[in-house]
């Protein structure tokens, strides 16, 4: 096992999204024939959704519903964990169908921004922005090689993301008037496919990789520095997206997509407190 990481939870269904409620309390997590797994911070797992698709990334609101990128039928949809009731979210922006829906983050606005990674090797993907009540618009398509994870800055002024086949993170500074700036390479990683973004309270950016299986952290000025690896790809198994979970936000849990499983660790910081708007 990758220090600092043990096993959480195991028995999932090739969990690639991960994402912490403060409202229930527990973390949520995705399966490749769409399962929703609430799971507490002691292990246990329990099943409370069902899309029918398959999920990548998913996020939270405010009242606790789950939205989930769903590949399998090329939508965003909001889930209620406590009902087990779908519903469509967004589907993509007038002429722009969603083609694979990989990420969302919330700004504290409301507004959830999308990852559409496009087709593979086809550097056709865009970044979409769904306002509160689900009206879409592209919101820019200038980070086109397969844009995965995304998170927002400290300061709420800009959208990193991670672009799978550049491969790297850039920034997206984000415009008074709401829309996109020119991006900026935050971190280049030759040789990896980065995948899944998380910051923390220090400023430092966490980039899980796809390929190989391995943990960066990247420091305010752009160092990167393995934080974790597994060069059989046991533990660490394609990690592809990871959340800070607990009350105090200092737990790691990152989703192995290769495998059925969650670890969790203590990377010696606290997580950024994420946006959980009310979005009605």
């Amino acid at each position: 096992m990758p220090e600092p990481f043990t096993l959480l939870a195991e028995d999932l269904d090739h969990p690639e999204g991960v994402a912490w409620s403060p409202v229930a309390g527990c973390l949520y997590a995705g399966g490749e024939a769409g399962q929703i797994y609430a799971v507490s911070l002691d292990g246990a797992v329990e099943q409370v959704g069902d899309t029918g698709g398959e999920l990548l990334g998913v996020t939270l609101d405010g009242a606790g519903r789950v939205y989930a990128c769903d590949c399998g039928r090329c939508e965003v949809v909001r889930v209620n964990p406590r009902t087990g009731t779908v519903e469509v979210y967004s589907a993509g922006a007038p002429g722009q169908a969603m083609i694979e829906p990989n990420y969302a983050a919330f700004d504290a606005g409301g507004n959830l921004y999308v990852t559409d990674s496009g087709e593979t090797q086809e550097d056709n993907g865009c970044i979409l922005r769904v306002a509160p009540g689900g009206e879409t618009v592209v919101w820019s398509r200038d980070l086109p090689r397969y844009p995965n994870g995304c998170c927002l800055s400290a300061d709420g002024q800009a959208l990193l993301v991670a672009e799978s086949y550049l491969p790297g993170v850039s920034r997206i500074p984000i415009l008074p008037d709401g829309s996109a700036g020119r991006p900026e390479l935050v971190v280049e990683l030759p040789g990896t496919v980065p995948d899944g973004l998380a910051l923390d309270d220090e400023g430092n950016l966490y980039v899980a990789c796809y390929r190989p299986d391995r943990i960066y952290r990247v420091s305010p000025d752009g160092r990167a520095e393995i934080l974790a690896d597994d060069p059989q790809g046991i533990a660490l198994n394609a990690p592809t997206n990871m959340a800070f979970a607990g009350p105090d936000l200092r737990r790691m849990v990152v989703a192995n997509v290769g495998e059925v499983h969650l670890l969790v660790g203590d990377v010696g910081a606290a997580g950024l407190p994420l946006h959980y708007p009310e979005v009605g």
